[in-house]
């Protein structure tokens, strides 16, 4: 089991990521596993996120009436999403960890990188029949190797040109159905024990505290700005972590 000190530190993570999530709907994953990957190895940071991330992610999925839309719309890039997660982490077992974490670094230097320079992509209707496909197959696989879930899944569901709530909510489905999958996927590789649902279990209290204490920062900062914080922060991190996989640093 973990020591005093990785216990506060993964608490203090979750309450981040919880008000990250509060204030601007999303991060919750992403903050969490870029902290504590600079802190522990991948799988266990891809484990302890599982409880907190499928029961934020579950709810902001089910908050809406456009889900049988939503569905109709990208099932196929959401079933090859959710389907090829198994194929990734695979990769947990066989391949370098530090490589894995530095691909992480760099999904997560391209996402802040991307937003902050405000690049945005547009898929036609024609296209999206067998992009999604595409997309669905690399945001599975990449999920599985580093337990993220926004590159390129969100770059896809932001480019096909879902209404704001649309995209929330297809974000929230996104994030849930790759959770599962990744517990399972993780399951499958002996690497999510007991130990790890219990602390995983544990840290939705302060997910969830985070969440609140968000939401009230939400109403007193322009979220434009929070945002633009998030991203640096994030493009630092990312950085960051490259860096510790390139050169074993922690």
């Amino acid at each position: 089991m973990f020591d005093p000190v990785t216990i506060a530190a993964i608490t203090a993570t979750f309450l981040i990521a919880g008000a990250v999530k509060g204030v601007i709907g999303l991060g919750l994953p992403t903050v969490s596993l870029g902290l504590l990957t600079a802190a522990l190895d991948l799988p266990t940071a891809m484990a302890l996120l599982i409880v907190p991330s499928l029961t934020t992610n579950l709810w902001q999925a089910a908050v809406g009436s456009n889900v049988r839309a939503i569905l109709r719309r990208i099932w196929p890039f959401l079933l090859m999403a959710t389907a090829t997660v198994w194929i990734g982490a695979t990769a947990l077992t066989r391949l370098d960890l530090s490589l894995l974490s530095g691909l992480l670094g760099a999904l997560l230097v391209a996402y802040a990188g991307l937003n902050l320079t405000g690049v945005r992509f547009s898929i036609s209707a024609q296209q999206e029949v067998w992009v999604g496909p595409m997309f669905g197959i690399a945001n599975g696989v990449l999920t599985g190797m580093t337990g993220s879930f926004v590159v390129p899944g969100v770059m896809f569901l932001q480019a096909i040109g879902l209404p704001r709530d649309m995209l929330v909510q297809a974000m929230g489905m996104l994030f849930t159905a790759s959770t599962i999958a990744l517990a399972l996927a993780l399951q499958g590789n002996n690497l999510l024990t007991t130990q790890l649902n219990i602390v995983s279990v544990a840290a939705l209290l302060p997910a969830i505290l985070g969440m609140i204490v968000g939401q009230r920062i939400r109403k007193r900062l322009s979220e434009a700005r929070f945002r633009q914080v998030f991203f640096i922060v994030i493009l630092v991190l990312g950085g960051y972590i490259i860096a510790s996989a390139a050169f074993g640093v922690r």
